[in-house]
């Protein structure tokens, strides 16, 4: 069985900053695609960013503040998120799927964890 855990989330002024953890476990991160997608009250998911066969893409509204990164040995990933914006208020989740092909789209991933709480104030 497959489970993804985030957690880092809270309430932070805007310009601050904030990291995020998505622990897995049941497989090794480092055999999947993953991303970070987010959903703010009334609005669609949000491509965010995604990793995989040593390819990273940014969503534009996060591109030069966020950053994913691999703790292979910890299996987790990261979300270092900088210069918080009170639009980037969300929850956020991370994704995963099997292979090493990323995607933008939502539903091209398996495995979802069940989301953690950021609130910027401005």
């Amino acid at each position: 069985q497959v489970q993804l855990v985030e957690s880092g989330g809270g309430l932070v002024q805007a310009g601050g900053s904030l990291r995020l953890s998505c622990a897995a476990s049941g497989r090794p991160l480092s055999t999947w695609a993953l991303g970070w997608f987010r959903q703010a009250p009334g609005k669609e998911r949000e491509f965010v960013v995604c990793s995989g066969g040593g390819i990273t893409k940014y969503g534009d509204s996060v591109k030069g503040r966020f950053t994913i990164s691999r703790d292979n040995g910890k299996n987790t990933v990261y979300l270092q998120m900088n210069s918080l914006k009170p639009e980037d208020t969300a929850v956020y989740y991370c994704a995963a799927r099997t292979g090493s092909v990323a995607f933008i789209e939502s539903d091209k991933y398996n495995y979802w964890g069940q989301g953690t709480q950021v609130t910027v104030s401005s």
